[in-house]
């Protein structure tokens, strides 16, 4: 069947369509009895198959290729030396004495304490790990399947999320009393605790694991042990983080500005490899709220000058929910709010107690008075400030700012500033060896031997870094113009005197300048003179469109608006090309509503810049981005070339490279983006197009792969790039599909085989029933913490270090690739996970394929650290990503495609690309 006629039987292409459902049952009435199905329905000739399940593919050999390297790894050997017990997992609930269930978190961890500490004999004396939550492991039973047990905390109230109530809403005049005053945060609370037995996990799974046979068990096996080095670091007054833990030492601290730390701490857990258990450890990196004074880190939040400047609604929102401790009582309590009225005038009612006879009389007071007339305090600079409510919104508990100091420790979870990542990078980043010597400090001062749960479940853990064997596969080949081949040294490559592969020509153009302040005339012609010396043919610009002054504070969208109706007036059609000059660096407002006009409204081809330090290199660098996006070609393998790539040059084969980007941390409502790459003009595999659509915020999988809208249409992701790959190679259909799938977790691997590539061996089969593409599905993480070091060199790994064995994975087809010359910090490797190869590469080879994709990057003249695919996906839905930023919500929500479950939010449709900009190289 031809590619371009779908297939209209509908012949199995519909499933989980809902025009195939059946029915919903009708209400049975309850004196009729149902008969069986079989006694009615005939017996049908086959029995329906159910579909199997896809699961990750088995290791198939190691590779052999490259130079043979001794590397050390931030894994340790663990030892394991009891296989026959159990851990028994228990769920332990916690309610008050009138059985109303305690909601606070944090407050678990320091109920079971004193469990321990007061029911010792009754649990016999059994060590338990405890997760801070509902769950409770022990090795071996308790005595009976349920206990419970009652206790009393006294200070309950200084817990991290706890609010007590110190508050001159009910305090007393004189410092005698003040004990009495806080009579409600001292007051003793009783706790009644229920732990009741849920499973029991045999060791052994841990050892079946070892073996390459992974069951449900070993992963609450191994979670068990992650538990217990959590609890472990809990016990030393860590804040822990997911699987991180953080010390409370100011000496691990970096500011980044704000008002925020970075901290350093360090990421531990358990991995099962081929040469058994081990410990992963790393530094690890979370912001925190600078500890202090409260008005002290609202200052630097919002920079601004002294108290009276701060913009207090923006105080209110940033300081809920955040715990201080107040002088002179030293109490913790939780933030709830401001005071409506400055301190000087925020009145709350005082209970005295009248002479002898001890009867109680009220009297208004402020706030500022109470502090300083009745305890004496005194107030430099509060009177005029909002006060901190500690209490509840109907029970306010008002204290003065200034006898109020952030605990340490606190996260801050919002998304940084530009500058503020850009000051967490540079202060966060360690060289080998200083990450080699910090992680052994840390592993010395966590002292794992003298847990006793880990020795009892026979854990010991070794302190030296485990060796490995990696490999240095050679640097690929280059072509670069008038036939110059050039062999890449350390993973980089100079192209000052080389002409591009293929260079465009570049003659309808014009300058749009926002604003920026430089010498135009001077760029455009170091502009031209560089694209002469690569091989481009820049005509002169049409002309250079300055801004009106008048709309410079205008929205960005005004902007952009503006002067698209200036460039519309004088030109006489519209260009091939245009450059922008942006006003500042990066993160520019202006950039996403350009993008929108120039690629959805116009379909122009264009560049933006921020022209602050130009120089030759930099007019390079941009050259290598216009000449990519203007359907040019930098450099190409020789084996791309020639073509003599194993298998891929043999056989048509499409490369796709697929990511989801989310919204940033607490931005709930913005929908995420998913972006597909796809190689085209085979056999070529340095030339991309990208597909992006919205999806569900959040939502990891991407959903319209294949979206089938009637029996003929499918307007699904696939569609679009199988026919441009159909229609750029020649009229051939692919043999072989791989996919690069990005940032996904190990329990997803499952999704990714079952539900993704589903959609897109349906996409082919609706463009035609009888083929049958072979896929090859590699899912490609970042986001691990293993790393590798050249013992006793300071020096990184060296680009294209593969490492397939020791401390892969037992069973699954694993292996990292350090394809690129960390030259900041530690080499971060990125670990590739084949999940599927019907194609049947060899190890080398799939090695081979992958390296390679690490140098076909068009905007850089150096390898990168993961395969080009999935760099531009990301690219990709980052900038059309920008688009959405500048949306009016009930503009963008389209019913098409809108609505992604019963009752779900409809998702914001980004604007359809023009044709000649879709199928280019826009994102580069």
């Amino acid at each position: 069947m031809d590619l371009f006629e779908p297939d209209g039987n509908g012949n199995g292409n519909d499933i989980g369509i809902e025009e195939s459902l059946p029915p919903p049952p009708p209400i049975v009435p309850p004196d009729v009895v149902p008969v069986k199905a079989e006694d009615v329905l005939p017996v049908p000739a086959e029995p329906v198959k159910k579909k199997a399940s896809r699961f990750p593919i088995a290791r198939r050999g190691l590779g052999s290729k490259g130079m043979k390297i001794s590397l050390q790894t931030n894994h340790f050997k663990v030892n394991v030396n009891t296989n026959d017990g159990y851990f028994f997992h228990y769920s332990v609930a916690f309610s008050y004495e009138d059985g109303r269930p305690v909601e606070g978190k944090g407050v678990g961890r320091k109920i079971m304490d004193r469990v321990q500490e007061t029911y010792d004999s009754e649990l016999n004396g059994k060590d338990f790990a405890y997760d801070g939550e509902k769950s409770l492991f022990t090795i071996g039973s308790l005595p009976r399947n349920k206990l419970e047990f009652e206790v009393v905390l006294e200070d309950v109230t200084s817990n991290r999320n706890n609010n007590g109530n110190v508050s001159p809403d009910n305090g007393h005049g004189d410092n005698e009393i003040d004990k009495k005053r806080m009579r409600r945060p001292y007051r003793a609370k009783t706790f009644k605790v229920e732990i009741s037995y849920a499973a029991k996990i045999p060791m052994q799974a841990i050892a079946n694991a070892l073996r390459g046979q992974e069951t449900e068990n070993f992963q609450e096996a191994i979670r068990v042990l992650d538990i217990v080095l959590r609890q472990h670091a809990a016990k030393q007054g860590c804040l822990l983080v997911r699987q991180s833990f953080f010390h409370n030492d100011p000496n691990n601290f970096a500011d980044v500005g704000g008002g925020v730390l970075g901290c350093r701490g360090f990421h531990s857990s358990f991995r099962t490899t081929q040469s058994g258990l081990s410990l992963n450890i790393d530094v690890s990196t979370t912001m925190i709220i600078q500890p202090g004074p409260v008005v002290d880190f609202l200052i630097a939040n919002q920079n601004v000058r002294d108290p009276f400047q701060i913009d207090w609604a923006k105080a209110k929102r940033t300081l809920k929910n955040l715990r201080i401790k107040v002088s002179p009582s030293n109490q913790e309590y939780k933030i709830n709010g401001l005071s409506e009225l400055p301190c000087r005038e925020q009145t709350f009612t005082l209970k005295n107690r009248n002479g002898r006879d001890g009867e109680e009389s009220t009297e208004e007071v402020t706030v500022y008075d109470y502090f300083v007339n009745n305890r004496n305090i005194n107030l430099r600079y509060s009177a005029e400030l909002p006060c901190l409510n500690v209490g509840k919104p109907k029970r306010p508990t008002y204290l003065p700012i200034e006898l109020c100091e952030l605990v340490s420790l606190q996260r801050y979870t919002k998304a940084l500033s530009t500058l503020q990542r850009a000051s967490l990078v540079e202060k966060s980043r360690q060289k080998p060896h200083e990450r080699m010597k910090i992680l052994s400090a840390a592993l010395k001062t966590s002292n794992y031997g003298s847990e006793p749960l880990l020795r009892n479940c026979g854990v010991s853990i070794s302190t030296g870094f485990t060796e490995v064997e990696g490999r240095v596969l050679p640097a690929p080949r280059l072509k670069f113009g008038n036939g110059e081949d050039l062999n890449p040294r350390n993973g980089r490559w100079n192209v000052s005197n080389k002409k591009f592969v293929q260079p465009t020509k570049i003659e309808r153009w014009a300058v749009a300048n926002f604003s920026a302040r430089c010498d135009i005339r001077g760029l455009v012609r170091d502009l031209i003179r560089i694209g002469e010396m690569k091989g481009i043919a820049i005509d002169a610009p049409f002309d250079v469109f300055e801004e009106n002054p008048q709309f410079r504070r205008a929205p960005p969208m005004v902007r952009v608006e503006k002067m698209f109706e200036s460039i519309q007036s004088k030109l006489p059609g519209a260009p091939q090309f245009l450059l922008c000059l942006l006003p500042d660096r990066k993160n520019c407002e202006i950039y996403g509503p350009w993008k929108k006009k120039t690629l959805a409204e116009y379909g122009i081809v264009n560049q933006c810049m921020a022209p602050t330090r130009v120089n030759d290199q930099f007019l390079t660098n941009v050259m290598l981005k216009i000449n990519a996006k203007l359907g040019g070609l930098n450099s190409l393998l020789c084996v791309e070339h020639s073509p003599s790539l194993p298998i891929v040059s043999k056989a048509p084969t499409l490369i796709l490279g697929m990511d989801v980007s989310h919204g940033s941390p607490g931005q709930s409502d913005i929908p995420s983006i998913a972006a597909v790459v796809s190689s085209r003009q085979w056999p070529l595999i340095s030339k991309y197009r990208a597909c992006v659509r919205t999806q569900s915020a959040k939502a990891e999988m991407i959903d319209n792969l294949f979206k089938k809208v009637s029996e003929k249409e499918d307007e699904g992701i696939m569609r679009e790039l199988l026919l441009d790959f159909y229609v750029t190679s020649g009229k051939r259909k692919p043999d072989n599909i791989i996919i690069f799938r990005d940032g996904v977790s190990e329990s997803q691997f499952n999704q990714v085989l079952n539900i993704e590539l589903d959609q897109i061996i349906e996409a082919c089969k609706f463009l035609d029933d009888k083929w049958n593409p072979k896929f090859l599905v590699i899912v490609a993480q970042k986001n691990h913490h293993t790393r590798f070091f050249q013992p006793g060199s300071p020096e990184n790994v060296p680009p294209g270090t593969v490492i397939d064995n020791k401390i892969c994975h037992p069973r699954n087809y694993d292996f990292y690739l350090c394809a690129h010359a960390g030259m900041i910090g530690t080499s971060r490797p990125t670990h590739y996970h084949v999940l599927l190869d019907e194609i049947g590469f060899s190890p080398d080879e799939l090695q081979e394929l992958v390296h390679s994709l690490s140098y076909v990057y068009q905007r850089s003249t150096t390898a990168i650290s993961v395969v080009a695919p999935i760099c531009y996906a990301h690219l990709a839905a980052t900038q059309l990503g920008q688009f959405m930023k500048f949306e009016d919500k009930s503009e963008t929500s389209s019913s098409h495609g809108g609505l992604t479950a019963a009752g779900a939010v409809p998702v914001p449709q980004l604007p359809k690309l023009q044709d000649n900009v879709a199928n280019s190289m826009f994102f580069c």
